[in-house]
């Protein structure tokens, strides 16, 4: 048991190390050396772990997607209003500049690569597919509370809202500006709520 709890902390030390790597150095330029050198261990001990380069970042998407959609489904659970719950959603996808920064960097050159390798696109399917989810979430407690409109329809809405946040976390990156960070959340909830109350 023991060991297994340290090879699992040995593996999130080599996934955290390969983000790092990822935001810093982009796509291309990170190796098993590099990832290795940012968890300050062996290159041998990466290879141990995870075998190859694509091996490491396969599962480093699966594990950012996934704590990613765990982070937001779990802010929408807090809230009891469609409107809490849009509001929990929108702050939990915008953390923070650097947060916003690291993550987008990575995520990015991920995306660059889906249409060409399945199963980074077959991993970002399924975190958009929990993204509308918790869209429609929102969208269906609030045409029942009468806040959204009742003619939107959760299929084609759904994926807009995250288009949206998406969109605005990707223009704020390319300003490369801290401090319009809460401009871009702010502006981010307004085209959202336009959308939902058409």
């Amino acid at each position: 048991m023991v060991r297994y709890k340290k090879s699992e902390e040995k593996r999130k030390q080599i996934l955290f190390a390969a983000f790092q790597a990822l935001s810093e150095l982009g796509y291309d330029s990170v190796t098993l050396q590099t990832i290795a050198d940012h968890a300050e261990v062996s290159k041998g001990v990466v290879h141990y772990y995870f075998g190859s380069k694509e091996a490491v970042l396969v599962e480093l998407l699966e594990w950012l997607t996934a704590k990613i959609s765990a982070k937001e489904q779990a802010a929408v659970q807090e809230q009891p209003t469609a409107a809490g719950k849009l509001k929990a959603y929108i702050d939990s996808a915008f953390p923070g500049p650097a947060k916003n920064r690291s993550f987008y960097r990575v995520y990015l050159d991920f995306l660059a690569r889906a249409s060409r390798i399945p199963v980074y696109r077959e991993i970002n399917q399924r975190f958009y597919d929990n993204c509308a989810r918790i869209s429609t979430e929102v969208l269906t407690l609030g045409q029942k509370e009468g806040i959204f409109a009742k003619a939107l329809i959760p299929d084609t809405t759904a994926p807009v809202i995250r288009a949206i946040i998406d969109g605005c976390l990707i223009q704020w990156l390319m300003k490369d500006d801290d401090e319009l960070h809460a401009a871009y959340k702010e502006s981010c909830y307004e085209a959202v709520m336009k959308v939902l109350r058409v």
